[in-house]
């Protein structure tokens, strides 16, 4: 915890006059809440129109979309595939939609905020304008979470206040550390190898 604060000082050079981050107080923001999103509800989409990331309302519970696959069905028409993760509990369900069935869509808060650091399986964030700090797991950043690094600006998607998915900016620029040597010869079909890469500093 120590190193989230030195970094936040050092990212944020106000943030000591500001706060006064010593031990007392630093304990007393990591527990105070940090936010409530303000969430609208009642806009109606077609199933058609859903996409991975969206949260939809669904006799009364709130999903958000994991997968949403479009499949015809022969003579019998078309219908919309979709898993869902049950945004309180997590747990996952399918369910079948058809393609213009009217569904109750529930917008979420985007925020930035900055990454302290990272240590197993929590990435500890700082929200640059209220300095409010936030830990998150790694999970959520998906496949990304490989880029993440100290001082990199993230994004969160929030719903009531609680994470739902994060991501890193589009465009990471790395090097290359170590990779194989490729083999000789012509091939009419690229051939890939792996390597190894490690972010640029």
């Amino acid at each position: 915890m120590k190193k989230g604060v030195q970094l936040a000082k050092r990212l944020y050079p106000s943030l000591s006059t500001i706060l006064n981050l010593n031990a007392s107080t630093h304990s007393l923001l990591s527990s105070s809440p940090w936010w409530s999103a303000s969430q609208h509800r009642g806009v109606k989409v077609n199933a058609i129109h859903l996409r991975p990331g969206n949260v939809i309302e669904k006799s009364g519970r709130v999903y958000q979309i994991v997968e949403s696959e479009h499949k015809q069905r022969g003579r019998g028409g078309a219908l919309m595939q979709v898993e869902l993760r049950d945004v309180d509990n997590g747990n996952k369900v399918s369910l079948r939609f058809g393609p213009e069935e009217p569904v109750e869509r529930v917008f979420v808060e985007e925020k930035s905020f900055t990454c302290l650091y990272t240590e197993k399986n929590t990435a500890f964030l700082i929200e640059p304008e209220t300095f409010d700090q936030l830990q998150v797991p790694l999970d959520l950043f998906g496949k990304s979470a490989a880029y993440l690094k100290e001082e990199m600006k993230v994004t969160l998607q929030l719903y009531d206040g609680r994470p739902l998915t994060a991501s890193v900016p589009k465009r990471v620029t790395c090097t290359i550390k170590e990779t194989q040597t490729p083999m000789k010869g012509v091939s009419a079909t690229p051939r890939y190898h792996p390597i190894l890469i490690q972010e640029k500093k």
